[in-house]
């Protein structure tokens, strides 16, 4: 079992440990119990929480014991962020939360009893909701040392800002300590895994745990954070985060996210991320170096990853729609779901009515004027729902219309647009 150390420094999936000997020991004396925490902040966990989820489902698969913390309480407070107060949520707001992303959890986890090692769910409102002020402030409290608690980066950084950093969030470690002292008398968990951007919090369940059970040997262990070759924060477009929720971030949208990756990026994504052997890591590599126009470990990673998130049918169909946008399927074919779901991935006008071709390349921005529209026409490069257009005085019928709504344009092969017909 010690070769899952080795397997994640290849992967780029370890950024520091509190002793790694000690933890290398513990994981070859095994069976080894671990821990990682989401919290309900939001109705969906996006690409960024998917590192953590795809490492405890890589450390289950070694021979260790997941336990996925859903932070009923900790989702409450919310870990202080680097600029301003979070604006607190509701109990029923975090509790239906809390839901949500259980679910989105446990498939990526083997639950199956019969395993030496299934994977629990755990939620740490369960252990704090009957808890006094009183008790917290004399049993946790009394362990914790403000001098140490200023020091950590999230409250630094806050306490430097103007706004400064409410009793409320300066507390949340306490919290998450509390949550590690928990599963280790109550599961004997020894691991927490995290983010590097949460090492502060994982070192103060590990000091909690020393103070009041000094016989114990309890480590963390942090992935690094994932970042763009262009430095923006992964996981963020233009339109904000994306969501592992379908409703949220349609799987189109998913795919295309990973689709798009940058050529300086896909190989480490592929590591941290897929679950490929290293040997097809490394010919992906090659490819991406020799080829890198044939996008090969782009859709790779896409088609991986949007198996996982969505089911293999969602990610067929897809597949199917990116390709039928080109000319490569029949549009027709797609359902109405999905259609609408890639085509409001591109730019897009309503139309009251049925105009000329040449007037909706125009409005859609494919070509910059009427007249230039009119030379696409007769230069052979304009298509309607794949067909091409051959006269320039050319209206769509509403036999045309894809589910009675939608008109797909393309200039050239790669130049789309879509057309929503209303009523």
């Amino acid at each position: 079992m010690t070769d899952i150390v080795d397997e994640l420094k290849w992967r780029g999936l370890f950024a520091q440990s509190t002793d790694e000997d000690a933890l290398r020991k513990a994981l070859a004396d095994g069976p080894v119990t671990f821990y990682c925490g989401f919290d309900p902040t939001a109705a969906s966990l996006h690409v960024g929480h998917l590192v953590q989820v795809l490492t405890m489902r890589r450390l289950q698969r070694a021979g260790l014991r997941p336990l996925a913390l859903v932070g009923g309480a900790t989702g409450q407070i919310g870990d202080p962020r680097p600029t301003a107060e979070r604006t607190l949520n509701s109990p029923e707001t975090v509790a239906e939360w809390v839901n949500r992303l259980r679910d989105q959890i446990e498939p990526f986890l083997d639950f199956d009893p019969s395993l030496p090692n299934p994977a629990r769910m755990v939620n740490n409102l369960d252990w704090t909701a009957n808890l006094s002020a009183i008790e917290f402030l004399r049993d946790i409290g009394k362990h914790f040392r403000v001098n140490k608690m200023l020091t950590k980066e999230s409250v630094a950084r806050r306490l430097e800002s103007q706004e400064g950093i409410s009793y409320t969030e300066f507390s949340y470690q306490l919290l998450q300590g509390m949550d590690f002292l928990q599963l280790y008398r109550n599961h004997g968990c020894t691991l927490q895994q995290g983010g590097s951007d949460q090492w502060g919090n994982l070192t103060a369940g590990i000091d909690l745990i020393h103070r009041l059970e000094p016989d114990a040997r309890v480590h963390a262990l942090a992935t690094p954070l994932m970042t763009k070759a262009d430095g923006t924060k992964f996981g963020k477009s233009e339109g904000g985060a994306i969501w592992l929720n379908a409703s949220m971030t349609t799987p189109y949208a998913f795919y295309q996210f990973w689709l798009n990756t940058d050529d300086r990026d896909v190989s480490r994504y592929l590591r941290i991320l897929s679950f490929r052997s290293r040997e097809e890591l490394e010919e992906l590599e090659k490819v991406t170096e020799e080829r890198p126009q044939a996008r090969t470990a782009q859709r790779a990673l896409a088609e991986e990853l949007t198996t996982l998130v969505h089911g293999e049918d969602e990610c067929r169909a897809v597949i199917a729609a990116s390709k039928a946008l080109f000319g490569q399927g029949e549009l027709a074919d797609l359902d109405a779901a999905t259609l609408e779901a890639a085509l409001h991935e591109l730019p897009h006008v309503r139309a009251d009515g049925f105009a000329p071709v040449v007037d909706l390349l125009a409005e859609t921005g494919l070509v910059a004027s009427k007249s230039a529209a009119r030379r696409t026409v007769k230069e052979g490069g304009a298509y309607v729902n794949n067909v091409k257009v051959t006269a320039e005085d050319a209206v769509p019928a509403p036999e045309d219309l894809l589910h009675g709504r939608w008109l797909v344009l393309r200039r050239g092969k790669k130049n789309l647009a879509a057309v929503e017909i209303a009523g």
